[in-house]
């Protein structure tokens, strides 16, 4: 006598396929969290160095700093305010302090990120984790196209800060500009006989000249201080990016 078995429902069927699916994910989500609170635990007395960037940064300013202190207490500083009568020199200075702040802000961002790399736990938020979990089960198409935006994203960042260390210079130029307009703004020809009307002459070429010459050197100066600081951000921000780039490609194969 034949004993006929039914097949079992097709509902059923995709339901247990789709369980097996869940259960295989979840259990490479946990072995990979394994692994890495292993690898973490076993490199703990390595003691990775945090927030390097941010002490190099501050390294420079403190430099930077003692030498603009240095300059004041020559009397160097007091010449170039009293020497530009347009007042730009502040003005340069001024936006200098914005690209400073801007720099030192995304410093302070990009470091934090490396050191969620550096100390990376799949549990808690971070650029990491994001990218980990965008490249995750890609292909090497897919991750070379997500791979290429990160790129793009990140360094964004610092183009703001290169742009205002530019400006100082064409500010300066500026300066320069306005100076050489003011010191022959003062010069006759027809009176150059007349003893009188050269003094008064000299003098405003004087004021130009030093308009010109103060504007220029204070926007060179500031122009190198804060180019420094933004070579100190694209460092960083390569090392965010290749450290990421490694980490997703290591970790996001399926």
């Amino acid at each position: 006598m034949a004993i006929s078995i039914s097949p079992a429902p097709p509902d059923d069927m995709e339901a247990a396929v789709e369980a097996s699916v869940q259960s295989d994910e979840s259990r490479r989500t946990a072995e990979q969290h394994l692994a890495w609170l292993t690898a973490k635990a076993s490199a703990a007395h390595a003691k990775p160095y945090h927030y390097l960037l941010v002490l190099r940064f501050a390294l420079v300013n403190i430099i930077g700093l003692s030498l603009l202190g240095a300059a004041h207490v020559q009397g160097l500083v007091s010449m170039v305010l009293l020497g530009d009568q347009t007042h730009l020199s502040v003005v340069i200075f001024a936006v200098f302090l914005v690209g400073l702040g801007i720099c030192a802000s995304k410093v302070w961002q990009t470091s934090r990120q490396l050191n969620d790399m550096k100390s990376f736990d799949p549990l808690v938020p971070s650029r990491a984790a994001i990218y980990l979990a965008q490249v995750r089960g890609c292909d090497g198409d897919a991750r070379g196209i997500l791979a290429a935006a990160l790129r793009l994203k990140l360094s964004h960042r610092v183009v703001v800060v290169r742009q205002i260390a530019s400006s100082l210079v064409i500010l300066g130029l500026i300066g320069t500009v306005i100076g050489f307009i003011i010191a022959l703004s003062g010069v006759h020809p027809e009176q150059a006989a007349d003893v009188k009307a050269i003094t008064p002459m000299v003098s405003t070429l004087i004021a130009g000249m030093s308009t010109a010459l103060y504007t220029t050197l204070v926007g060179a100066v500031l122009n190198v201080w804060l180019t420094v600081n933004y070579h100190i951000l694209a460092g960083g921000m390569v090392k965010l990016i290749t450290g990421l780039l490694e980490f997703g490609e290591e970790h996001g194969r399926a």
